[in-house]
């Protein structure tokens, strides 16, 4: 969330013409990763801030890189004036960060000073007032030419002071002197009571710019978190952010910068498993996505991420693996078991593994840690495994949240990333424990099918956005040559696999060859029917043409015989003159 924090008007100012155009407030950047983005560009310059929160939240080494950053990465020298360490005990305290104080000052980049208050030794004569202050580090200011100053902490300063008038009136001059002399300014202070952000209750009001750091404890887990309380004349993130302390020194992750307008990528990824390509569509994930995988324990999908990462490491590329239940030597020496030799790309730097549990950090600390790494490793790929060991130190909501923020950065980065989702035995498959899979672009779900005695892995594609991809189940072996998908046994309302598909495709194989056999059975005695009806009718054929022949030949015989008999009684009249005969008688 951004806001716009509001700056008293002074009165009698004029009105600013429609064709001038006002000047923005000049600001300071930190060098502290993340701070600026929030602040949108960094402090008030020429204005004090006040950083304030209770013990061990990382006010000094706040203040401390503010001075070391600006001297070395911007070419401003700083002035460090502290009242509870020593010039050595600072020194050596952020030694580790590799903030090299002690060369700074050699170089008059940097000036350090501890100003000692013992309240057993001061007495009290006189009006109190700060000019000695004034004169100490207006000195230190002209020493080094100093355009930033840091205080720390002011209570020291102020613990001995009873009058609470004076004291207020020493604040204000303080705050209007450091203004005076126009350098960029961070004073700590410690956290008050009940709605007071500091102890005294007035630095917060005079202050430009004021921010708040906070270390909690929340079931046994410590988290630190900044939240910019407000900022005079400057749009700023007004949320907590996650904040932690690690060997480059402070990181804040500004959440609010994280928006939906992150470029997506047309270009496709393998899975590494040829027919799991095949199902999406042939040719892999989208670049830059975001894949679940969930299953239960054992269903394989530890090795289906590593022979992702196996595959984009021997092609080139690089892959960072979170591991929040398995160090990298027993995810190695497990992932040869199925033929995938991920040592070769540790050894080859394209494969870094990052092993902790998940009670190390709090939530907030693991974003952080996550930002951290991925900024300095530079993956390709990204693999979380498992993120439902997150449950422990977070709250259903709160893993959501940090996770929606995880997928967001990837995916500004166009980093593919693979979320191992650990689903508990009986408890609804197409759900992840951790309510996250609205968020994923593809999401693979893995089951445990149990058939004659056995338990078996079956893997199907429960959505992958953007893509065509295949409706079908399909059997997850391990072997020693990696993982094969086989197309599983589907009867009559009941899925085969293992030993049961394989008997189930002996019995088809059983049936096939015997219907095949039966029906050659069939054809041999239809042809020897046919043949023996045919012989049937070639031999009445030839019956039924000796009989039209004899016919014929009766026929004719008859035809020749009446023909016959009527020349034969021709003949037999004429010789009897039975013609003439009649004639005379008539």
């Amino acid at each position: 969330m951004l806001q716009q924090s509001g700056s008293d008007k002074a009165p009698g100012a004029t009105q600013v013409r429609g064709s001038e155009r006002l000047k923005g407030l000049t600001k300071c950047a930190t060098g502290i990763r993340g701070l600026d983005e929030i602040t949108l560009g960094g402090l008030p310059r020429g204005r004090p801030t006040l950083v304030c929160g209770g013990a061990g939240c990382g006010k000094t080494l706040m203040a401390m890189e503010f001075i070391v950053r600006g001297a070395r990465d911007f070419g401003e020298p700083g002035a460090f004036m502290a009242f509870e360490e020593t010039g050595a005990e600072l020194s050596k305290n952020v030694a580790s960060l590799g903030f090299d104080v002690p060369k700074l000052v050699r170089q008059k980049k940097m000036a350090l000073d501890y100003v000692q208050i013992n309240r057993g030794e001061l007495e009290e004569t006189g009006e109190y007032d700060l000019e000695g202050l004034f004169v100490r580090l207006g000195s230190m200011i002209d020493e080094v030419k100093a355009k930033r100053v840091a205080l720390d902490t002011l209570e020291s300063l102020f613990s001995s002071l009873p009058n609470e008038a004076i004291l207020r009136a020493e604040l204000r001059r303080l705050f209007r002197w450091l203004k005076d002399k126009g350098v960029t300014t961070i004073i700590t202070g410690e956290q008050g009571s009940g709605e007071l952000l500091t102890r005294h209750g007035l630095e917060e009001y005079v202050s430009d710019c004021v921010i708040r750091l906070d270390h909690r404890v929340v079931n046994q887990i410590a988290t630190r978190r900044l939240r910019v309380v407000k900022y005079r004349g400057s749009v700023h993130g007004t949320n907590e952010y996650p904040t932690m302390i690690d060997e480059q020194g402070l990181s804040i992750l500004p959440i609010s910068a994280m928006g939906l307008n992150y470029p997506v990528s047309t270009e496709r990824i393998s899975s590494g498993i040829s027919r799991l390509d095949t199902m999406l569509d042939g040719k892999g994930f989208w670049k830059g996505s975001s894949i679940l995988v969930s299953g239960t324990a054992g269903s394989g999908k530890s090795s289906l991420a590593a022979s992702f990462v196996d595959s984009v490491c021997s092609k080139g590329g690089r892959a960072l693996y979170f591991s929040f239940e398995e160090s990298p030597d027993q995810i190695m020496r497990n992932m040869s078991s199925i033929g995938l030799d991920l040592g070769r790309h540790v050894r080859s730097g394209r494969l870094q593994f990052n092993s902790v549990r998940s009670s190390l950090y709090g939530l907030e600390g693991h974003l952080v840690a996550i930002h951290s790494l991925v900024e300095k490793f530079k993956p390709d790929v990204v693999v979380m495994d498992p993120i439902t060991s997150m449950s422990s130190i977070g709250t259903r909501e709160e893993i959501k949240a940090m996770f929606s923020r995880v997928i967001d950065y990837l995916k500004n980065r166009q980093i593919t990333a693979v979320f191992n989702s650990l689903t508990a035995a009986g408890d609804a498959q197409e759900e992840s424990e951790v309510g996250i899979s609205s968020l994923m672009d593809t999401w693979l779900l893995l089951r445990m099918v149990e058939s004659a005695s056995e338990r078996n892995r079956v893997l199907y594609v429960l959505k992958s956005r953007g893509m065509a991809h295949s409706n079908q189940m399909r059997e997850y072996r391990l072997t020693n040559d990696g993982i094969q998908l086989s197309d599983v046994y589907t009867g009559a309302g009941t899925v085969y696999t293992g030993s049961a598909r394989m008997a189930q495709e002996a019995r088809d194989r059983a049936e096939a060859e015997g219907a095949v056999q039966k029906a050659s059975r069939q054809t041999r005695e239809l042809e020897h029917e046919h043949a023996s009806v045919r012989a049937q009718v070639e031999s009445l054929q030839a019956k039924l043409a000796g009989i039209e022949q004899d016919l014929a030949s009766s026929r004719n015989a008859e035809k020749a015989r009446v023909q016959a008999e009527h020349g034969d009684r021709a003949e037999m009249a004429r010789h009897r003159m039975a013609d003439k005969q009649r004639k005379g008688a008539e």
